[in-house]
């Protein structure tokens, strides 16, 4: 099961400091005006062998009171609602406002695991500050500073104490297909186009966890799971549209397969919103395939479909080796030319390459063109191997590691696509000292 932590707060208590500690990256815009969080920001991380995902819950716009109050009500009720464990996070210096106290009154309702932190404790007076946080009545209080990381080590070990025991799942060789996309691009109308009134192909069966619910496609040749139908079919509660909750969604959806139909309105191109849900599934190493829908309201020349995936790709760059599906959900067009690729992806994942394979293309390509020197200091890489995970992952072994930069490991995913069928794989590659 996908362990998802949210940190709730108000505005500038240093929600999107803590995120970039968590994820070990400078993702979340940090800056002290409240509500400069405009999007969603999603991570992962990893502690003592535990990965879980991350969500920084920032992003609502103040105009009012009333507003606020309202935003931060839907904030922590989806975050209550979808994720495994929350952090509820608190400014020492401002101590207890009416917002945290709201905040915390809606927490108390929950059972899920409430860790709340105390940031900004950079002194140790601060940490007696922090004992107010007490009368919450939620538990042990973390002090953490999020600029400086003092903290966060206990936080992590308290944090991931709170995930289920890890159990291993039976695994079967069906493949697990997720629908993804934001709100009213039509993923429902392309799963009903797929299952349409032969209802009687599919069976449902509880997931092997308690999040998510597989649908078993058999049909046309094609022996599938459908990953996280129960949301489509329940249409469930108010939150339907609302963007943080497509995003909580999605994440679940997209760790609970193996490749993700990511699927976009032909009428507005690709957004950003789109952009985020690419990069989380690219981030979690899941296969994807791209299906642009209503293809059929857009007007069309010669050129369009060359032109429009052109532009997908320049967006989507540099993992832009996907496999792009124009199709109409309402007049069934390619609907299993999808389903087609999105199997033929999940092929893919299952590449191994033998270690003599590897070299032997790779030999030649580091003779034309080793790692840029760094401060005088000469890169050698000696050999690569791909790594045994359930994710398409190589390691190359060099002297110095630690100085080879970002556009040398995208030189060497380009020469991996271009000497490998590796459409739609997400590739993960990392440098070890030999």
């Amino acid at each position: 099961m996908p362990n998802i932590v949210a940190i709730v707060g108000r505005p500038n208590v240093g929600k999107s400091t803590l995120f970039n500690r968590l994820t070990e990256t400078r993702d979340a815009v940090v800056d002290p005006t409240s509500g400069v969080t405009r999007d969603r920001h999603y991570g992962k991380a990893e502690w003592t062998g535990w990965e879980f995902s991350v969500i920084d819950t920032g992003g609502y716009t103040v105009n009012s009171e009333d507003v606020f109050e309202e935003e931060i009500k839907k904030q922590v009720e989806l975050a209550i609602e979808e994720c495994s464990s929350i952090i509820f996070l608190n400014d020492v210096t401002t101590g207890i406002t009416d917002h945290d106290e709201a905040i915390a009154a809606l927490l108390r309702k929950s059972d899920k695991p409430i860790l709340t932190v105390a940031n900004k404790v950079d002194t140790n007076d601060r940490i007696v500050q922090a004992s107010e946080f007490y009368s919450y009545g939620l538990g042990e209080v973390y002090c953490v500073s999020a600029a400086n990381g003092g903290g966060t080590g206990d936080l992590l070990d308290a944090l991931v104490a709170t995930f289920p025991e890890k159990i291993q799942e039976p695994e079967d060789d069906i493949p697990k297909i997720s629908v993804v996309g934001k709100p009213n691009v039509g993923k429902s109308s392309f799963i009903n186009a797929l299952l349409g009134k032969e209802r009687n192909i599919v069976t449902d069966q509880a997931g092997t966890t308690r999040d998510s619910v597989f649908t078993r496609y058999n049909a046309y040749g094609f022996d599938f799971n459908l990953v996280d139908t129960a949301g489509i079919r329940k249409r469930s509660k108010v939150h339907e549209d609302i963007e943080f909750y497509s995003v909580l969604r999605s994440v679940r959806s997209i760790e609970n397969s193996d490749v993700c139909i990511l699927i976009l309105d032909a009428t507005e191109g690709i957004q950003k919103q789109d952009l985020n849900i690419f990069n989380m599934i690219e981030k979690n190493g899941k296969g994807v395939v791209i299906l642009v829908n209503k293809w059929d309201l857009v007007e069309k020349d010669t050129n369009s479909t060359k032109v429009y995936e052109d532009k997908i790709r320049d967006r989507i760059a540099p993992f832009n080796d996907v496999p792009i599906v124009f199709t109409s959900a309402l007049t069934k067009q390619r609907i299993h030319k999808a389903i087609e690729e999105a199997l033929s992806v999940y092929d893919r994942l299952k590449t191994r390459i033998p270690t003599s394979k590897l070299n032997e293309v790779f030999q030649p390509i580091f003779e034309f063109r080793q790692p840029p020197a760094y401060k005088g200091k000469y890169i050698r890489i000696k050999y690569l191997m791909q790594l045994p995970t359930s994710k398409v992952a190589f390691a190359f072994y060099c002297n110095l590691p630690q100085y080879i930069k970002e556009p040398y490991r995208r030189f060497l995913e380009n020469q991996f696509r271009e000497n490998f069928n590796l459409e739609g794989i997400p590739i993960m590659i990392f440098f070890r000292k030999k």
